[in-house]
């Protein structure tokens, strides 16, 4: 799955998805910080764990979250992250949910630099 160019204008609902995962990063150090949003509207933001028994992608555990929550669907997901491309057992896990759910990389500075589909 290729990423594609980020939109030209970001709507405020995926800006507040960014702004989420910005914040679950900066506040834990973690490498990566994500949100998702639900079909209900509602959001979820994680961070990357590290365990010695356990290791998630960000976006994994904000995913996680929301399913055990009861979200049956994802309208969106956003990923701050270092990388150069969101890995692709983040994107698996925001489309084991909702196929087609956009999934929006972002930089430190909240830039969204490109977006899977």
């Amino acid at each position: 799955m290729a990423e594609q160019a980020p939109p030209q204008e970001l709507d405020a609902e995926d800006a507040k998805i960014v702004t989420l995962a910005r914040s679950a990063r900066a506040r834990t150090g973690a490498a990566e910080g994500a949100a998702v949003r639900d079909t209900d509207g509602r959001t979820y933001a994680a961070c990357t764990v590290e365990l010695p028994s356990l290791r998630l992608t960000a976006l994994q555990v904000a995913v996680a979250t929301a399913a055990a929550s009861g979200a049956e669907g994802l309208e969106a997901a956003a990923v701050v992250t270092d990388a150069a491309e969101v890995s692709a057992e983040s994107a698996a896990a925001v489309h084991d949910l909702t196929a087609g759910a956009p999934v929006l990389r972002a930089d430190a500075a909240g830039e969204v630099r490109g977006v899977l589909r």
